[in-house]
């Protein structure tokens, strides 16, 4: 029997304030090389914690620090060469930085929730829009 380990990845549904009118805007990052609008994630390294290579992956690929909240669904899919692929994401609030384009993502764009939902490539993630925003709200209260 053969055995086929899972890819683990993680990332973040990245927010913050928007500067025009209070309201909450998404990061989605644009990746050439599959063509697609997502959110920031990326395979762990080894021995890394999920947590970890969120935040690092969010850094690596938008530019900025985040604030791990919420944990979110995590999503489960077959990758591009066919393996399982388990990607535990987290609500995070954006604590600063500047975007940069980069070896995996080109273009980067903060958009209000129902501009994301639009925007994003894949239903998994337009699913997950609802509960990051339930979690950002429970977050705010916390803070």
């Amino acid at each position: 029997m053969e055995h086929t380990s899972v890819v683990r990845a993680a990332g973040c549904v990245l927010w913050r304030r928007s500067a025009a009118d209070g309201g909450i805007e998404l990061a989605l990052v644009y990746r050439p090389r599959w063509a697609d609008w997502s959110w920031p994630k990326g395979k762990l390294k080894r021995g890394e914690t999920f947590r970890a290579a969120a935040c690092r992956e969010v850094l690596e690929e938008t530019g900025h620090t985040c604030r791990l909240g919420t944990e979110l669904p995590s999503a489960h899919y077959v990758d591009a060469q066919g393996r399982p692929k388990e990607v535990r994401y987290w609500a995070a609030e954006s604590t600063g930085g500047s975007f940069r384009e980069n070896r995996e993502v080109s273009r980067i764009a903060w958009l209000a929730p129902e501009q994301a939902r639009d925007q994003l490539t894949h239903a998994r993630d337009r699913a997950m829009i609802d509960i990051a925003l339930i979690a950002i709200k429970a977050d705010k209260r916390e803070s």
